[in-house]
């Protein structure tokens, strides 16, 4: 008759050869790291989309403050509406037009430039935008906010500055107008 025990000897066995097998194990061990190197590559991605989607922002900024610079925003009598339209013509699929906040102010110096944060005690953006494109000669500052939204925002690596998982991308212009004749701006 057989035992339905196995001997000691029969385990012993068994155990050694699944100590020495090597099948599987780099499943396994793909399996503990998938988690951390999908986090880490998801954050990398978005950190770097963040990075470009500002440098656009950037260009767009230069582009859009060259027609105050030059005059032709202030000769034309753009409102901000117009100007606004004007900058959402040059915002490529990355953004959407409606979320661009455009701030144009004209200062008599450089010295008495004052930039604020656009972003409250409670990370919450202040909507207090301007259009004010000065005339010849004026020093203006040109500033373009969007709220990028976030998605990898887990794991403790979180670069929002704005609640609900918003980073505020800034960009600015600072110039002195040029010489230019126009009828001079109300501001």
């Amino acid at each position: 008759m057989l035992s339905a025990v196995p001997s000691t000897a029969s385990v012993r066995k068994a155990l050694r050869r699944f100590r020495r097998s090597r099948r599987g194990s780099a499943a396994v061990e793909f399996a503990l790291v998938a988690p951390v190197f999908f986090a880490l590559l998801f954050a990398i991605i978005e950190t770097a989309i963040v990075f470009f989607a500002g440098q656009v922002l950037e260009s767009i900024t230069q582009n859009s403050a060259r027609m105050i610079l030059t005059g032709q925003a202030q000769s034309g009598g753009y409102t901000q509406a117009q100007f606004q339209s004007y900058v959402c013509g040059q915002i490529p699929a990355l953004f959407t037009c409606s979320n661009v906040y455009v701030d144009v102010e004209s200062y008599p110096s450089f010295s008495s430039v004052t930039i604020n944060s656009q972003i409250d005690g409670s990370n919450n953006f202040i909507n207090n935008m301007k259009y004010c494109p000065g005339n010849a000669g004026d020093i203006v500052v040109v500033r373009l906010f969007y709220q990028w939204p976030l998605f990898v925002t887990g794991l403790g690596y979180n670069i929002s500055n704005l609640s609900g998982s918003k980073r505020l991308l800034a960009a600015t212009a600072a110039f002195k107008n040029e010489p230019f004749l126009a009828n001079p701006s109300p501001c």
